[in-house]
């Protein structure tokens, strides 16, 4: 790789990152999950970095966001939102550039995104369950956590259905919005992202 293009990537990469960081101003709160969780469109920028420069870049995106957002914004979380951000934007993004880094086609890219919408929202079931909520119990009960769930289902009694019932769809659901997203945005942007334009 050329110079050129390694300046023309790192250049693009941090544009796309300082755009993620303003989409996470914009998130919102869903009458079907517990409020502590939000929806947003911040993955999108990640999403097209790695269709353009490959799912390195799209990780990399990912965690400049979040750097980004802790500077600029704070954390209410002791950084475990955050935490979470990176580790499911990353899932996402890795597992959609590195399947359409070998298949550079519409199929391929459609293939992308709906593997990595998938990957994203299972993998967010084991890393919220295994590391993001243990660590979050430190700042808010586990007990609280669950009757925040129980407040809009009440049929829920552990960490692992409230994953499995809100959690998992809900992150599926946002992995699609952010992949409908791309597939109207990568084509008229990526002449630019690539210099081609």
């Amino acid at each position: 790789m050329s110079a050129t293009n390694k300046t023309r990537i790192i250049a693009g990469s941090a544009m796309l990152a300082a755009f993620a960081t303003l989409l996470m101003y914009f998130d919102f709160s869903v009458p079907f999950m517990p409020s502590f969780i939000k929806m947003d469109i911040s993955d999108l920028p990640a999403l097209i970095g790695s269709f353009a420069y490959g799912p390195v870049a799209g990780v990399a995106i990912s965690g400049m966001k979040n750097i980004l957002i802790i500077i600029l914004k704070g954390t209410s979380t002791g950084c475990v939102g955050e935490l979470s951000n990176f580790l499911l934007a990353s899932i996402f993004t890795a597992t959609a550039g590195f399947i359409y880094k070998f298949n550079k086609t519409k199929k391929g890219a459609i293939i992308g995104v709906l593997a990595g919408a998938c990957a994203m929202a299972c993998g967010g079931y084991f890393t919220n369950s295994l590391l993001v909520y243990p660590v979050y119990y430190n700042f808010m009960p586990k007990e609280a956590i669950i009757a925040a769930y129980r407040a809009i289902n009440p049929n829920v009694t552990t960490i692992g259905q409230c994953l499995l019932m809100f959690n998992v769809p809900f992150t599926f659901i946002k992995g699609m919005l952010c992949s409908a997203a791309c597939m109207v945005l990568y084509k008229p942007l990526s002449p630019i992202l690539k210099g081609k334009k």
